[in-house]
């Protein structure tokens, strides 16, 4: 167990405590008695964990720490907290929250790749799997939309999420894409 994975384990456990004060703003709202402590709390839960996903990394690499567990451990704790985040906001009661198919379309996808991961590893030797740049940018405007709503910034909000979509669908079409293209030459290179 190393400091890297423990810090990543330190994330994942950020997440149920994330969502319980998240759930619980957003019920306290839609109650009609918000109870700002909660939604502060959350917000400092929220870039505790997500500011850890670099931290963990660093230890990871700067001291040579890097291991099959924290490959694991790592995209659990990052789709993790996304998911909670995006489940919570859209269905507990924030004022500006995210619209119900938001959460679908990224967790949709995410089950897709991982499926399709899935299937196409026992189809064929080795599958080479690399972040895309178009990935990384709908993951910045995911977290973007996340802290918006998280923030109470009413602006801009629905452009966010709309960029957000569209470069999620992109960008899980990519790796399908690559998927197929995988499987139809036998394998990673």
């Amino acid at each position: 167990m190393t400091a890297a994975n423990k810090i990543t384990l330190v994330r994942i456990g950020l997440i149920p405590a994330f969502a319980w004060l998240a759930w619980a703003y957003g019920r306290s709202f839609a109650g009609g008695q918000p109870e700002e402590s909660y939604r502060f709390s959350a917000i400092a839960t929220f870039l505790i964990a997500a500011c850890t996903d670099g931290l963990d990394g660093f230890v990871a690499r700067q001291f040579h720490q890097q291991s099959r567990l924290g490959s694991i451990l790592d995209p659990i704790a990052d789709k993790g907290l996304v998911a909670a985040a995006l489940i919570v906001l859209a269905a507990s009661g924030w004022p500006q929250s995210l619209p119900f198919w938001f959460p679908c379309v990224v967790i949709g996808r995410d089950l897709v790749l991982g499926i399709g991961f899935t299937a196409l590893k026992r189809l064929i030797e080795r599958v080479d799997v690399h972040p895309s740049l178009i990935g990384k940018i709908a993951t910045v405007f995911q977290l973007t939309s996340i802290v918006w709503v998280l923030l109470r910034i009413p602006r801009f909000l629905f452009t966010l999420v709309i960029i957000a979509t569209f470069l999620t669908v992109i960008s899980g079409t990519g790796y399908v894409l690559e998927g197929i293209r995988q499987l139809r030459g036998g394998g990673g290179k």
